[in-house]
């Protein structure tokens, strides 16, 4: 596949426009790998893309495939030639690396390490995952079987992938609905593995835990910065959201018409601390995807233009 800097080193420039109209930035969206994850490329730039967010296998269940070298050959071949600058993957919902339960618990992190281990094949950037349920009610446990299981499985597997804990909207008995909580999972983490762990900022997830990026998004962004420090961002995730604020509820919209509506996203396309980290959509997909990824990427474009 070659060596990924080289790769990376044929992007266009940030905010150059390309042949086909597009204008580079860091949007992207999660697209299907239907007929399989060489395909990914071209339907990043389907939808105006050069960042995108993929499954390596089918998130629902527990069989892990291997990748045929040949698809593994062609993803990087279509990466180069799309010229990509962003590709991570999100990893099973299956998987529950805080579970009290010795088997699931076993079975997560050999799901979990082989996450890692197509995303070193495939050379990605990121690998998103949920912090999971103590489905005790014990969170502090809970937070500690996260680290230890993410430590063991980026201590078994190299490769360039970071890392990123998911904050989630905090229904149940999930963990990671909180600052606070990823912040522990982190401090749990030895160097020099922790080195290569960061987070996925989830608009609509944050908003349903208690964030309030309509009424106080700098307050939001300070207690991050206390809490983690902005060189751990590593990802957005833009979704509205189908419930009001701390809900506890995770449902996305389509950007600007849920209960976050468009003023945190403006502020999140104007704001400069945030110019150069990924953002990827995961909005409603309908019966066609392509149109509504490009629209929900143009409204945010458009907030940028405004700003």
């Amino acid at each position: 596949m070659g060596d990924p800097a080289q790769t990376h080193e044929v992007a266009p420039a940030f905010g150059e426009t390309l042949d086909d109209g597009t204008v580079v930035d860091e949007l992207g969206a999660h697209v299907s790998v239907a007929g399989g994850v060489q395909h990914a490329p071209q339907r990043a730039r389907d939808i105006h893309s050069l960042n995108v967010q993929v499954f390596t296998k089918q998130p629902s269940r527990w069989a892990e495939p291997e990748l045929a070298p040949d698809r593994v050959e062609a993803f990087g071949r279509e990466r180069t030639a799309r010229e990509l600058r962003v590709a991570g993957a999100h990893d099973s919902y299956l998987i529950n690396l805080a579970s009290p339960r010795g088997d699931l618990w076993e079975r997560s992190l050999a799901s979990f390490t082989a996450e890692l281990e197509r995303c070193a094949a495939l050379e990605l950037d990121f690998l998103v995952t949920h912090p999971g349920n103590a489905t005790d009610g014990d969170t502090a446990s809970g937070i500690e079987r996260n680290a230890e299981g993410v430590t063991r499985a980026l201590e078994a597997v190299q490769g360039p992938a970071r890392v990123l804990l998911e904050i989630t909207a905090g229904s149940g008995t999930s963990i990671g609905a909180s600052l606070e909580n990823l912040a522990a999972i982190l401090g749990r983490i030895p160097e020099p593995q922790r080195g290569r762990v960061g987070i996925c900022f989830d608009t609509c997830h944050a908003y349903s835990a208690g964030y309030d990026l309509v009424g106080d998004y700098e307050g939001v962004w300070a207690e991050f910065e206390d809490r983690l420090g902005l060189d751990r961002l590593g990802l957005f995730h833009l979704n509205d959201s189908q419930h009001p604020f701390d809900s506890r509820k995770d449902r996305h919209e389509h950007i600007g018409q849920g209960s976050l509506g468009d003023e945190p996203f403006r502020r999140i396309m104007t704001d400069a601390r945030f110019t150069h980290v990924p953002k990827v959509l995961e909005t409603p997909k309908g019966d066609d995807m392509v149109t509504l990824d490009r629209e929900n990427l143009a409204r945010l474009r458009g907030y940028r233009r405004e700003g």
